[in-house]
């Protein structure tokens, strides 16, 4: 707490084309794995609060959706979603890629945010990845996209975490005064089943081909304390077709088995207790289409 006892708390939504590192930056900022991350586009499908807490204040980061174009009922409700995130934000996050410098994904998405209400801040993010020259092209890029107001734009790298302490101190900057949203020590708002469920998909989408993270979700079908310091996990992993189910079990089972024995792990450190994972591949088809799946699985 402030010397005045005041404190200072907010919301700003982190947007970007899928890929650019907008989980692994909220990780970073927030000190603890609140997203999922991986090199698959389109790995983030809910607004997943991420709770950064210092002595007076508390920044809320929304980790959008990857911004694109709507194509099916599991597209269009991400990006409802990001627009909603986006109206009750007090600054929004814009995430760049300086590998890969300015597209028509980004101009797609600045196109969007010329209107924002709330201040628009600029990440250019895996510098790390680049020498001065492309550093520099990236950020003159950056600098030169149509958006609102006076825009701030860092070099960061969420991965080594080199600028992420300017760029946290600005984003501090613009959160208006208020009361804390979260308890301290809190970093996400997801429950327990969400994070257990997400755990297991980043592991498929970092054991299988690109056309699968489109068409992987996991559902938890069970969570239970068997005895003291043990808990039982069930939980489901769906794709759209046969062929997909036959990736994911791999040959005499070998994907599946590998898939739990990593996700069994990252549950244990995330828990804090042993965990017993049983996997189930199920074959759901247009599952991406089917509105009250996706009500099922939380994504609004």
């Amino acid at each position: 707490m402030s010397a005045g006892g005041r404190t200072r708390s907010g919301f700003v939504a982190v947007a970007g084309r899928p890929n650019v590192g907008k989980s692994t930056l909220t990780n970073a900022i927030v000190g603890a794995k609140v997203a999922i991350v991986s090199d698959k586009p389109q790995t983030t499908r809910r607004a997943i609060r991420g709770v950064a807490t210092g002595a007076d204040w508390q920044l809320v980061l929304v980790d959008l959706p990857g911004v694109q174009r709507p194509r099916d009922a599991l597209t269009e409700r991400m990006q409802r979603r990001v627009e909603r995130e986006l109206a009750d934000a007090d600054g929004c996050l814009f995430v760049l890629n300086a590998e890969q410098g300015v597209g028509p994904g980004d101009r797609f998405i600045a196109a969007l945010l010329t209107g924002s209400p709330v201040p628009v801040v600029v990440a250019v993010n895996k510098v790390d990845r680049c020498d001065r020259a492309r550093t520099a092209a990236a950020l003159q890029a950056a600098a030169d996209l149509p958006l609102p107001g006076e825009v701030e734009v860092f070099p960061v790298s969420a991965r080594t975490s080199s600028g992420m302490r300017p760029l946290l101190d600005h984003l501090v900057s613009l959160l208006p005064p208020g009361p804390f949203y979260f308890e301290a020590g809190q970093w996400s708002d997801q429950d327990e089943s969400m994070r257990v469920a997400e755990l297991v998909r980043e592991q498929v989408l970092a054991r299988t081909r690109e056309e699968m993270p489109h068409a992987v979700e996991v559902q938890v079908e069970s969570m239970q304390e068997a005895r003291p310091g043990l808990v039982r996990i069930e939980a489901v992993v769906l794709v759209e077709t046969e062929s997909q189910k036959a990736i994911v079990i791999g040959a005499r089972g070998q994907m599946v088995k590998g898939i739990g024995m990593a996700a069994r792990k990252a549950i244990e450190l995330e828990l804090g207790v042993q965990v017993h994972l049983e996997l189930r591949v199920r074959v759901r088809r247009h599952w991406r289409a089917d509105e009250r799946m996706l009500d099922r699985l939380g994504i609004e």
